[in-house]
């Protein structure tokens, strides 16, 4: 049998598969970006926010557990076997929420998506990378974070739209079930693993040119915080829109919004952090970020103005996110690779769990304004942090030796 290529080019067919398949895990998601925080405190009567937000939390713990499984077993089980499991675990989260006699149901519901998640989108990164090769890495992991985050929007809006005149929870589980379906179907017949691509590239692997524990560590903090100010997002800002007269419709589309412009931006930053290198991106989004909410926090809720901070801040994510990937994987040998996504993903899925406490106590205890200001310092210091260190090689310096793609 003739050795694997890497590449892009060269692995279009499987590449683009695993595309569509992490566009659906996205849309898992964004099934309930829109509605459940609001369908908490209209239809199961959760009057403190920290309750609400429990279900992010559940999400959170069981989403950062499930990447660090993922990357401790993706060499020793296979990638393909683990994103298979990933869809089994999504199965249940549509019966549950339709079912649910109290919230505690729809917090257990998260804990499977969360689950799901870690395993399913883990896999689609370390198979998008460990198919690509080095050569443009960051322009893969922008594809596939892009891929995922479009599936977060068009559900979020889709749901939103919907609820206005259906059973909000009706909408959530339909749509639930049909994307966990359709995913496990096109992983069970279509996929192949890429544990053969992994050798290739390790036997012509060159020494990772950095001192690479300042940066794993700094990929894991920016990671943190962002996905820390993202549970806000999720949880807090429907909330904090409905507060202000926004209409579920409304809040749909802010909730969408942010997501849309993430998704779309990936791909051309990923493809800018092979040419410029890691750290600027990083650095700049995590300003930017910081900077978005700010102004959401400024503006009391005010439906357009909300919509422009939630563009910024889609915009801010998009440079962060495939880069920190990227940065992880350029200081990672091939075959450890999976695990060092594995616990990057963690301690970054760690931030769902710490941004939900932080935001829903935080707004229990001084308001939702003081909340978002409060994670928007912490999202400008984290920038400062990567600022501080220093970064290995740009792809294109790295690309000596390896057939471009």
């Amino acid at each position: 049998m003739a050795e694997p290529r890497l590449g892009l080019r060269a692995n279009a067919a499987q590449f683009t598969l695993l595309v569509g398949i992490n566009a659906l895990v996205g849309a898992m998601v964004g099934v309930e970006r829109s509605v459940l925080p609001v369908l908490g405190e209209e239809e199961f009567g959760l009057a403190s926010k920290a309750a609400v937000l429990s279900f992010v939390v559940a999400f959170g713990v069981a989403k950062a557990l499930a990447n660090l499984a993922a990357g401790t077993l993706a060499s020793r089980v296979g990638r393909r076997r683990l994103l298979l499991l990933g869809w089994l675990f999504a199965l249940p989260v549509a019966p549950m929420v339709a079912l649910a006699p109290g919230w505690e149901w729809i917090v257990a519901a998260n804990l499977l998506l969360g689950a799901s998640q870690g395993l399913a989108w883990s896999m689609t990164v370390v198979m998008k990378v460990d198919l690509a090769g080095p050569a443009r890495r960051g322009l893969a992991l922008g594809l596939n974070e892009s891929a995922g985050y479009l599936g977060v929007a068009a559900a979020a809006l889709a749901t939103g739209a919907l609820a206005a005149s259906f059973a909000p929870r009706t909408v959530v589980w339909v749509f639930a079930a049909s994307f966990a379906v359709a995913g496990l179907v096109l992983t069970a017949t279509l996929v192949r693993d890429t544990h053969a691509h992994v050798d290739v590239e390790e036997r012509a692997a060159e020494p990772v040119q950095m001192e690479t524990a300042p940066v794993l560590r700094a990929c894991a903090q920016a990671g943190l915080v962002n996905n820390l100010n993202d549970a806000l997002v999720w949880g807090l800002v429907p909330l904090y829109l409905a507060s202000a007269g926004a209409t579920v419709t409304e809040i749909g589309i802010v909730a969408a919004l942010y997501p849309a412009v993430w998704a779309v931006g990936q791909v051309p930053a990923g493809w800018l952090s092979d040419q410029v290198g890691r750290k600027q991106p990083i650095v700049a989004g995590m300003l930017l970020q910081a900077a978005a909410l700010g102004v959401l926090a400024a503006t009391g809720g005010e439906p357009l103005q909300a919509a422009v901070a939630a563009a910024l801040l889609g915009v801010g994510t998009a440079l962060v996110y495939p880069t920190l990937l990227a940065a992880v994987s350029d200081a990672s040998r091939p075959r450890e690779r999976a695990r060092a996504i594995g616990v990057y993903r963690f301690w970054r899925d760690s931030g769902f769990v710490a941004g939900a406490l932080l935001a829903g106590l935080a707004a229990d205890a001084a308001g939702t304004t003081a909340a978002i200001t409060l994670v928007a310092v912490l999202t400008a210091a984290s920038g400062l942090w990567v600022a501080g260190i220093a970064f290995g090689q740009t792809a294109n310096e790295r690309r000596v030796g390896w057939e471009s793609t």
